[in-house]
């Protein structure tokens, strides 16, 4: 076993030999160092290594505390254990309230090694909680960075399949489109015309399927802002699903365009839960950027959810919400009960003067 570095604070040497006597005969592997001022003791501390704290309680000129509260000024953990005649209980439950390890009476050297013990395992235990928590942060942090890098490349994609569909398959299909026009307009077989007919409704129907999935991947009304892209949002949503969704607010600025595409992705996936699982009849989304928060709140007058369909949904769609909203900084909270509808509220800390633009509802 490694000897332990122990720092005895004491001014009686006598005291000293003591305490070193009684380490020796529990077989407390260890160098004992004496030191007599509060700024030997800091020197000492300083130079290191030091493994734990003996401190006597009354020292000439100022007390083992003293030694104690430097330490925690310093921000140096170490066991500190006070080694003195009888102090008193009030002083010693004052020393414990303040964080000092454990307390031996002089008379009662025996309980020494037993408390330092005690001590060097609470402290071993601490610093272990500490890296762990220091671990978990880190992953934590690099979990965001992950998500943030991967929400990155997913948007790309999307950007680049949008682009895609809209130089080949849509290029395509308008070409289509005008050779059945051609053909439509040359044809006088009436069931060639019929075929015609169908043929140039199908590539209708692909061109504005297209459109449509190339405005999912990439809605490039974003790039005129983000009310736009969130009126263009709720206006195509509710001519789709029959639903009242009203826009209400007002930005009284551009705003960065990670957040334009995590404020337009809540709400994209907001509606399609409350088609999906509310059962409402009305949406109500509410746009702010008051005191350099942009707050984005999707409500409706649906079912709600309890806390184990809340717990369910929080591990799909909601969860991804918010690993999204950690991306720019920001974070998502929800409020629901059962029979009480669901809110949504995104918040993103923004920065900078903005200057106010007209109030936009729908």
């Amino acid at each position: 076993m490694t000897d332990l570095h122990l720092l005895h604070l004491e001014d009686n040497p006598a005291d000293h030999e003591l305490v070193a006597r009684a380490l020796a005969r529990a077989e407390v592997p260890c160098a004992l160092t004496l030191v007599d001022t509060l700024e030997a003791f800091q020197a000492a501390v300083r130079q290191g290594p030091v493994d734990a704290v003996l401190a006597d309680y009354h020292l000439a000129g100022f007390s083992g505390l003293d030694a104690w509260d430097w330490l925690r000024a310093e921000g140096i953990e170490l066991p500190f254990v006070i080694v003195s005649g009888a102090i008193g209980e009030a002083t010693v439950a004052d020393a414990m309230v303040r964080g000092v390890s454990d307390y031996v009476d002089k008379h009662r050297l025996a309980r020494l090694p037993g408390a330092l013990q005690r001590a060097l395992d609470l402290a071993a235990a601490r610093r272990a909680q500490a890296d762990a928590a220091r671990a978990l942060t880190e992953s934590r942090q690099r979990l965001v960075e992950l998500t943030e890098h991967l929400q990155a490349s997913i948007d790309r994609e999307r950007a680049d399949i949008a682009r895609e569909i809209h130089d080949d398959i849509g290029g395509s299909l308008a070409a289509v489109k005008l050779d059945l026009a051609w053909l439509a307009r040359r044809s006088t077989d009436a069931e060639a015309q019929t075929h015609v007919q169908a043929a140039l409704a199908m590539a209708e129907h692909a061109l504005g399927a297209s459109q449509r999935i190339m405005r999912n991947l990439r809605p490039a009304v974003l790039d005129q802002g983000l009310m736009p892209a969130l009126q263009w949002l709720t206006r195509t949503f509710a001519e789709r699903t029959g639903l009242a969704v009203g826009l209400h607010g007002r930005l009284r600025a551009p705003l960065d365009p990670k957040v334009d595409m995590v404020a337009y992705r809540t709400v994209q996936e907001a509606l399609t839960n409350v088609l999906k699982h509310a059962q409402a009849r009305a949406v109500r989304v509410e746009v702010s950027d008051l005191e350099d928060f942009l707050t984005l709140e999707i409500s409706d007058d649906g079912r709600g959810a309890g806390p184990a369909e809340l717990a369910k949904l929080q591990s799909f769609g909601l969860l991804g919400l918010k690993e999204r909203a950690q991306t720019v900084g920001g974070w998502l909270d929800v409020a629901t009960a059962p029979g009480q509808g669901m809110t949504l509220i995104l918040s993103v800390p923004l920065g900078g003067a903005t200057t106010p633009e007209p109030e936009t509802a729908e």
